[in-house]
């Protein structure tokens, strides 16, 4: 009833209705685009392409476009170089002093880099368009499919149509970032694992059935529910640094040794997200392309390298990928988390962590604080990025529902989920009433 009580709560504000309402609308249009398939193939003959993208890493890049890229959609390529863009963008800001000093620069500053980064996309985009209609055949999909042919009229009218669907996916993400909830880009790539979730789980519970395996269906919910559980635990978990601030007095000076309230600085347990994984499910992509080149592919190294990378749920794959997470997790959140600046900016507020002198030695004492919740933070983030080829091993779950038992997929949906909620929390606790995040009496009852 408490829970009925606050949805009638969110429908009650106007401008979160509203935003709902838009993003919900937006969102149906992108998977709408995920269903149209390009001019000039035969929509009936996509079974071959469609299993050979049930597994494996072209399963992954299947799952995170909604199933657009095994329907030969206008969306197949997703807003997948959207977010390769944002990547390098983000890695050449710490070299580049322009894109530096474009991020000094505020809000202006942050709309040059938004528009490098969409010109950026579309480089991307040509480049990622021609491969993906030169594999086709490969992956499945007969001669026959192709009713205009393989020529050049094909080829130059699909890639400005997969160019132009994946800039008006991004166009999608924005609008919904501006005008609806959450945000829009990490939502299209939610969205897209979500529609592979009812499938793959079905598939799976039928194999079950077959072999008069009921019970093994409710214990890989069981076990599904409680890494869901333990991802929450990794998103949410924080250290907190107690931070003293001086009592100011009437005339904005500081009373001598007479001090105001503590506060606390939030350091994330995991301060870098799923950065650390597509990072590393980017760099597992290059063995098995060295493997199968053509210096190697006839040596056994090459072989060897071709046969262990190029299955997810193996062992050496999972191995080196959990080992690059933990480095690029290490990287990544020496990048975003500037205790240096921290440190400045708590001194120039007049506050300081008890114990510790403002300045350098603050910002060694977050950095050493930093180094310490990390370790045990990647190590928990490679478990859980590996933990699909655990459930693979040792329950033999099919593959495509294995991938939402932790992975890249997993922890999308649970940050965009939290992410989210705490959004439309922050609107009702404006109104006075009680958030998502939060049970009790109406806020707004209580005030009066």
């Amino acid at each position: 009833m408490k829970f009925i009580e606050t949805l009638k709560n969110v429908w009650k504000i106007e401008e979160l209705r509203n935003r709902i309402i838009v993003t919900l609308s937006l969102l149906l249009v992108y998977r709408f685009g995920a269903q149209v398939v390009l001019p000039g193939i035969d929509a009936a003959q996509l079974e071959g392409l469609q299993g050979n993208t049930e597994d494996g890493l072209l399963g992954l890049l299947n799952a995170f476009t909604g199933g657009a890229f095994a329907n030969a959609s206008v969306f197949a390529l997703g807003i997948m170089p959207y977010i390769s863009a944002s990547i390098v963008v983000q890695l050449m800001g710490i070299a580049i002093p322009y894109l530096q000093k474009l991020q000094k620069e505020g809000a202006s500053g942050q709309k040059k880099i938004n528009q490098i980064t969409r010109w950026l996309t579309i480089a991307i985009c040509l480049v990622q368009a021609p491969g993906y209609l030169a594999s086709l055949p490969a992956l499945g999909i007969p001669p026959s499919a192709f009713l205009l042919g393989q020529g050049g009229l094909f080829y130059f009218s699909s890639i400005v149509i997969l160019v132009t669907g994946c800039i008006f996916a991004m166009w999608l993400g924005e609008k919904i970032t501006d005008k609806g909830i959450g945000n829009g880009i990490s939502l299209l790539i939610m969205v897209g694992i979500i529609a592979t979730l009812p499938k793959n789980f079905l598939l799976n519970a039928s194999s079950r059935l077959e072999s008069n395996s009921v019970m093994l269906i409710l214990f890989e919910l069981v076990i599904w529910l409680l890494i869901i559980l333990a991802s929450i635990m990794l998103v949410m978990g924080v250290r907190r640094i107690a931070v003293q601030y001086a009592r100011r007095t009437a005339s904005g000076g500081y009373e001598k040794n007479v001090f105001g309230s503590r506060q606390y600085i939030p350091l994330k347990l995991n301060a870098s997200g799923v950065m650390p994984i597509i990072f590393a499910q980017a760099i597992m992509f290059v063995p098995g392309l060295i493997g199968g080149s053509s210096f190697l592919k006839d040596t056994a190294s090459g072989q060897w390298m071709a046969t262990n990378f190029a299955d997810i749920f193996g062992f050496w794959y999972n191995l080196v990928f959990a080992l690059l997470i933990i480095v690029f997790t290490y990287f990544y959140t020496a990048i975003t988390v500037p205790t240096n600046k921290m440190a400045d900016d708590l001194k120039r507020s007049g506050g300081f962590i008890p114990g510790i002198r403002p300045g350098t030695e603050t910002s060694e004492y977050l950095d050493r604080i930093m180094s310490q919740i990390t370790l045990p933070g990647s190590m928990f983030l490679a478990l859980i990025a590996v933990f699909p080829a655990i459930i693979v091993s040792l329950m033999n779950v099919q593959s495509g529902w294995a991938l939402f038992f932790g992975g890249t997929s997993l922890l999308i949906m649970v940050g965009v989920a939290i992410d989210t909620m705490q959004q439309v929390n922050s609107y009702l606790l404006n109104r006075h009433y009680d958030g998502l995040m939060k049970t009790g009496k109406n806020r707004k009852a209580v005030a009066q």
